[in-house]
């Protein structure tokens, strides 16, 4: 029976390859969704996960960056470097405000750097050096890019102004960017002296980070630490519910529109099909082998639209953020795998309807009509 239902989809490979590119353009519209939102989830997180520290140390009552303020007494950073198990401690300034750039305004993470520091600045450079000096600003390349600045061009955070010495690799987002100046300019900005946002503290070797944060809120009043791993996470989730969730709604509305596309293919590809199907009921098979048939010939047309939108989503999907820079991509297994399960199982139940037609219709209709 399988092999005359694969016979039977190949006598007519031009509607079989049009239907499979049908639900190719869905699956593949679905994945780049996909991709967008895993890229974007990760992207927007990049800077608290590239940043070389086991524990954050922030204001009591903040568990994040995104969206957040915090300010310490800066003594307060001598306190931690006290407590048991720290190995070296280093502090940054932040403010979430506008920068512009170019004629463009973008939203952006601002972190402000002492200068002989080892940990919170930029991980990966394109060009230009990497800690800004009083007066001198890093900014991420895709900003350059998208406002045609460069090494030397001016931008503004606030009032002030500063001149951009380095461009930085992989630290911008649809949802925001990370620049980096000086911590005196941003002392300057925020209008605000010995203070600091974040201590980034890194634990000696063999001490467990969450051990470590524990003994520091209890040794420091009025602080909050946290170890990276779980600092990272709070932030994504924070992140998640003020910007990346509109893409997960973009995201699903695309599978559900993806999985009609896939029903009603898979319907039209049986009912286009019930008078063969009928036949072969005339000639002694029997209605759980039409069942059979019509679920295996929408599974075959299923598997193939998933294989060509691998070969497309693999070939084209990765050449986005040259075309649109701002955007991150992210292909994975994992979205291949819930959208070709969720599209078999639709197709399956869409195929079922007219096959059930076909399994009750007389066999000697066919050889009458």
């Amino acid at each position: 029976m399988l092999r005359w239902s694969l016979k039977n989809l190949l006598t007519e490979p031009l509607r079989l390859f049009t239907s499979a590119l049908g639900v190719a353009s869905a699956f593949t519209l679905v994945i780049f969704f996909y991709a967008v939102f895993k890229g974007e989830s990760e992207q927007i997180v990049a800077y608290p996960k590239h940043t070389d520290a086991d524990v954050w140390v922030m204001q009591d009552g903040v568990s994040n960056m995104h969206m957040a303020s915090s300010l310490l007494w800066d003594w307060k950073q001598t306190r931690v470097a006290r407590i048991e198990g720290v190995a070296e401690v280093s502090s940054i300034l932040y403010l979430n405000t506008v920068v512009s750039a170019g004629g463009k305004k973008w939203f952006s993470y601002v972190v402000g750097l002492d200068e002989d520091m080892s940990r919170g600045g930029p991980w990966e450079m394109a060009e230009g050096k990497a800690l800004p000096a009083a007066g001198e600003a890093v900014i991420p390349e895709v900003m350059a890019r998208l406002t045609g600045i460069g090494i030397g061009d001016p931008i503004s955070i606030t009032d002030k102004e500063l001149r951009v010495v380095g461009l930085s690799r992989g630290s911008f987002s649809m949802a925001n960017s990370v620049c980096f100046v000086s911590k005196t300019d941003l002392e300057d900005i925020m209008n605000t002296g010995g203070s600091v946002s974040y201590i980034l503290v890194k634990a000696k070797p063999g001490v467990d980070p969450g051990e470590l944060a524990q003994r520091i809120n209890a040794g420091v009043e009025k602080v909050n630490a946290l170890p990276a791993g779980e600092f990272v996470r709070r932030d994504r989730e924070m992140a998640m519910q003020m910007g990346t969730e509109i893409i997960r709604m973009m995201t699903i509305i695309g599978a559900l529109l993806a999985l009609l596309i896939v029903a009603f293919t898979a319907y039209q590809q049986v009912t286009g099909k019930q008078r063969e199907l009928a036949i072969a009921k005339a000639i002694g098979f029997r209605n759980r082998h039409i069942y059979v048939s019509a679920v295996f010939q929408t599974f075959v047309l299923t598997v193939l639209g998933l294989l060509i939108s691998i070969v497309v989503s693999y070939t084209l999907i990765p050449l986005v953020p040259a075309l649109a820079p701002q955007i991150s991509v992210s292909i994975s297994h994992e979205a291949f795998t819930r959208v070709g399960l969720a599209a078999i199982l639709v197709a399956g139940l869409a195929a079922l309807w007219p096959a059930r037609k076909v399994a009750a219709v007389d066999p000697m209709s066919v050889f009458r009509d």
